[in-house]
C-alpha cells in the first residue's frame, strides 16, 4: 500500500481554519465580528453549469412577475468587498458608491475582495443572467453598494460596522445585508445598536446572518441580528430544515438554503460554500423585490411579510428556522392591501361545522309539567288509600283471632 501523500495546506484551507479558530474564541477579541461563511474556493474559478438547488425550487418567471426584478433598488453589502470583474456582477456594482473601511488613508477599492466572501454574498442577490450558468441572483437588476469592512483575519469590528450601517443609509441604501456577528453582548446604546435604529427609521430593511456556532444546539444572541428590526437568517438544508451549524436562538426569523450554495467569486465563474452568510442574501433579494414592488411598504411590513409566509413545520415560531423557510415566490406575489407589522401564528385547522340535524331538548312545558305533577298526586292518593284499607283488614283479622282464643 503506498503511503499518503503529504497534504499542502491552501490558502483557502488557511482561511477555514483560521474562521474556526475565531468560533473556538482563540483568535481575535470578542468586539471583532467574524463572517458567517467558511470561505473555501479558489478564484476565479469555472462556470457552475446547472442551476443549483436553491433555484431549483424557485419559479424565476413566477418571482419576477410584476416586477422588474429590483431594479432601482440599492443593497449595501457590508463584507470583504466585492469584485465588480466576475461577469456576473460586472453591471451590478456601484463602485463609486462605496467605500473601504479597511484600507488606511486613500485609495481604498471597495472592490477589491481578497477572500471572496462578499462576492459571493453580492451575486446571491444581484447577479445577471450569464451564459453558460444557471446560476442568478433573485433580484437581478437591483444595485451592490461594495462596503468593505472586514477581511479573513477579522479586522472589523462592531464600531466600523456601525460607521459601514451609517455611510450605506447616507447613500440611499434600500436593503442592507451583514453576513457577519460577534457574540459579545451589545447594549442597545451601543454604536452599532443606534446605526441600526437609524437604518430603520429611514425605512431601510436590514437582513443579517444568524452566525454558525449551532453545532451544539444552544440558543444564544448574535450581533447584529438580535437587534429589533433586524431580519435575523439562519441556514436551512434541501430537507428544509435547520443546517447543524446554524445558530438558534429566538431571534431568528426565517431561515434559507445556506449548505452547498452556488454564488460568483472574484475574477469569474462560481464556487460552493455553505453557511448562514449565504442565506442572508437569499432573503436580502426576497426583501430588495419586495422593496420594488411595494414601495409605500414599512420596514416591518416587509420583513413581516417574509416571515408570515414562510413555510412553516410548527404553527408558529421556534428558535431553529424563526418563523419558517423562506418562500421567496408566495412572499412576492402573495399581495396584501394593509400588509401588519408583526407576524402571528397560523390559526390551524378550521373547526367543523355542527351537523345539520333537528334540535333535541329535554326540557317540558309548563302543561307537561302540571300534568306530571296530577299524575304524581292521584298515584300517591290511590297509594294512602289502599294502606288506610290494608291496615283496616289487618286489624279485623287480629281483633276475630284474638276473640277466638279467649272463647276457647
Amino acid at each position: 500500500m503506498r503511503s499518503a501523500a503529504p497534504v499542502v495546506p491552501t490558502k483557502a484551507t488557511l482561511l477555514l481554519a483560521a474562521a474556526m479558530l475565531t468560533t473556538l474564541g482563540t483568535a481575535p477579541p470578542a468586539s471583532a465580528l467574524h463572517l458567517d461563511g467558511s470561505g473555501q474556493c479558489t478564484f476565479p474559478a469555472e462556470q457552475i453549469k446547472g442551476t443549483p438547488w436553491s433555484l431549483q425550487r424557485v419559479l424565476l418567471d413566477q418571482l419576477w412577475q410584476g416586477t422588474d426584478q429590483g431594479k432601482g433598488i440599492r443593497v449595501a453589502v457590508i463584507d470583504t468587498g466585492v469584485d465588480d470583474k466576475n461577469p456576473q456582477l460586472a453591471g451590478a456594482v456601484d463602485k463609486a458608491a462605496g467605500r473601504d473601511y479597511l484600507t488606511k488613508g486613500k485609495g481604498g477599492d471597495p472592490t477589491n475582495d481578497e477572500v471572496g466572501h462578499g462576492t459571493k454574498v453580492a451575486g446571491i442577490i444581484a447577479a445577471r443572467p450569464h451564459k453558460g450558468t444557471g446560476f442568478v441572483g433573485l433580484a437581478p437588476k437591483a444595485t451592490i453598494i461594495p462596503i468593505r469592512q472586514n477581511d479573513a483575519d477579522n479586522s472589523g469590528d462592531s464600531d466600523t460596522m456601525a460607521q459601514a450601517i451609517l455611510y450605506a443609509v447616507d447613500k440611499g441604501a434600500d436593503v442592507i445585508n451583514i453576513s457577519q456577528d460577534t457574540t459579545k453582548p451589545l447594549s442597545g446604546t451601543s454604536a452599532l445598536a443606534q446605526a441600526v435604529r437609524k437604518a430603520i427609521e429611514h425605512n431601510v430593511v436590514v437582513v443579517a446572518s444568524a452566525g454558525n456556532d449551532g453545532l451544539d444546539g444552544k440558543v444564544k444572541n448574535t450581533y447584529p441580528a438580535a437587534f429589533d428590526g433586524v431580519l435575523a437568517v439562519a441556514s436551512s438544508d434541501r430537507n428544509n430544515e435547520r443546517a447543524s451549524f446554524s445558530q438558534a436562538g429566538p431571534f431568528v426569523g426565517v431561515a434559507a438554503p445556506g449548505v452547498d450554495i452556488v454564488s460568483t467569486v472574484p475574477g469569474g465563474g462560481q464556487c460552493t460554500d455553505s453557511g448562514t452568510s449565504f442565506s442572508a442574501p437569499f432573503v436580502a433579494g426576497v426583501a430588495a423585490l419586495l422593496k420594488e414592488k411595494h414601495p409605500d411598504w414599512t420596514t416591518a411590513q416587509i420583513v413581516t411579510q417574509i416571515e408570515q409566509t414562510a413555510e412553516r413545520s410548527v404553527n408558529g415560531h421556534d428558535n431553529f428556522v424563526g418563523w419558517g423557510v423562506v418562500d421567496p415566490v408566495r412572499a412576492v406575489q402573495t399581495d396584501v392591501t394593509d400588509p401588519p407589522s408583526t407576524p402571528t401564528p397560523d390559526p390551524g385547522p378550521a373547526k367543523a361545522p355542527l351537523p345539520d340535524v333537528a334540535a333535541f331538548s329535554l326540557a317540558e312545558t309548563p302543561e307537561e309539567r302540571d300534568r306530571r305533577y296530577a299524575t304524581y298526586a292521584m298515584g300517591l292518593t290511590a297509594t294512602a288509600v289502599a294502606v288506610i284499607a290494608g291496615t283496616a283488614v289487618v286489624l279485623r283479622d287480629l281483633r276475630r283471632r284474638r276473640r277466638g282464643n279467649l272463647q276457647g
